[in-house]
């Protein structure tokens, strides 16, 4: 075994790629079972990064594997818009009925979560005819031009890449760190100083923000939004790319709103877990909205690719058959349990949240004898570090970098979850110590 295969590696990297394509890990992957991967030299890690929250049915589910090689046995691709196939519309039928909303729907596909987000802007000024949209700090949609522009986070996917599209305007979000009435002055002053409401086409929020910390929206809001959007006559799109698929306790988020409120989106956009790996992503809405654009206005060469399609049907059938998101949510109030315990010997948690599996935990530092009431993003890269170096890949996210978010594979066997907590508590403890 050449234990120098990693370092060779990341030689040629630095020499073949550029730097702004940021990687996290100084290792390399061979190969992957469910929450395991093991790197070029045969070192094990427990995953909780799962390809940012792409794996939600673990590396190489046995069932999606068979469906990617049935479609591969028939082929790999036609182009959606020159010769379709049954595939694209049946998975459409799907999330028409998935999808939360007792009204007719339809569904066009596409291939990242980038591109579904622009997609379903477009889908939303062609239906009211209008060009301003509203987003929130903090949020995350994308590093495509106007996805980024979308997006509340300067460094690292903003900084240097201006001028960015116009009209589009971030509000507060409304969760833990923004109080409703603070959100809804700031869309107010939106509305006075920048731009009329009769001239927004769409307001788009995450159910919970991903790279923004895994902040959970206030149910509260949601209903103000839909509220808002009614009088004005904005279309609401809700981006589940991370909270979709059993990551927050239900297969979408949007059905807990649904649910205890009776409020949805009019738009909703998934990704990620959708195909386990395969790039496809979906704009599912209001059958009237989503007929606005003229034939040929939507669409993409790989847009809804077969294979992709193949283990999206795959994916749908194991969330159901194996309950994954009672599953996510069960294993998620167990790592919150712990991570709450151990507030007594880590004082640099300031908190704990998430719904269902989507769980992050967040570090401050005492400043002037005052603890928790300052972002500590050391000690969260120290966290990140230590566990790694045990064999546990996590992830941090939030503006001030001080979350470190968990995106297990729902299928986690109990004794690797129940090791990669083990794992995690001995990386909390030494980052204290050191």
């Amino acid at each position: 075994m050449n234990h120098s295969r990693n370092e060779q590696l990341q030689a040629r990297k630095a020499a073949a790629t550029p730097r702004g394509v940021g990687v996290m890990a100084g290792f390399f992957a061979d190969h992957a079972e469910n929450a395991l991967l093991w790197d070029v030299e045969g070192r094990r890690y427990i995953d909780f990064a799962g390809g940012i929250a792409v794996m939600n049915t673990g590396h190489r589910h046995p069932r999606i594997i068979a469906a990617i090689q049935r479609q591969l046995e028939r082929f790999t691709h036609t182009c959606y818009q020159v010769v379709p196939y049954e595939g694209y519309v049946e998975l459409a039928e799907k999330l028409n009925a998935l999808t939360p909303g007792a009204f007719a729907k339809k569904t066009a596909f596409f291939s990242t979560g980038a591109e579904a987000i622009e997609n379903a802007v477009k889908i939303a000024r062609a239906a009211t005819r209008r060009s301003g949209v509203i987003a929130f700090s903090g949020a995350f949609h994308g590093r495509s031009m106007f996805a980024v522009s979308l997006t509340g986070k300067v460094v690292p996917y903003k900084a240097g890449f201006g001028p960015f599209p116009p009209e589009v305007y971030h509000a507060p979000f409304p969760c833990h760190c923004a109080s409703l009435d603070e959100v809804k002055k700031g869309v107010q002053t939106i509305f006075k100083a920048d731009i009329e409401p009769s001239r927004v086409a769409a307001i788009v929020f995450e159910p919970v923000q991903g790279e923004g910390g895994f902040n959970v929206i206030q149910t509260a809001a949601v209903k103000w939004l839909r509220e808002l959007c009614d009088e004005h006559g904005i279309v609401l799109i809700a981006d589940e790319v991370q909270t979709g698929f059993g990551r927050t306790g239900a297969l979408f988020a949007m059905e807990r709103f649904e649910r205890e409120l009776g409020v949805t989106a009019d738009i909703l956009v998934s990704a990620k877990s959708l195909a386990a790996g395969l790039p496809l992503s979906a704009v599912t809405g209001r059958a009237e909205i989503m007929d606005a654009p003229a034939p040929g206005g939507l669409g993409g060469t790989y847009a809804g690719n077969p294979v992709a399609i193949a283990a999206a049907h795959a994916v749908i059938d194991v969330m159901a058959e194996e309950r994954l998101p009672e599953r996510g949510e069960r294993l998620g109030n167990a790592l919150k349990t712990v991570l709450d315990a151990m507030r007594a010997d880590v004082p640099q948690i300031a908190d704990v949240r998430g719904l269902g599996a989507m769980v992050a935990v967040e570090f401050n530092r005492a400043v002037a004898g005052q603890p928790g009431t300052e972002p500590d993003p050391d000690f969260t890269k120290k966290v990140q570090a230590l566990a790694l170096e045990r064999g546990l890949i996590l992830l941090t996210c939030g503006v001030n970098a001080n979350v470190v978010r968990f995106l297990f594979p729902l299928t986690i066997e109990d004794a690797v979850f129940d090791e990669a907590i083990s794992l995690l508590r001995q990386s909390l403890l030494a980052a204290v110590r050191t």
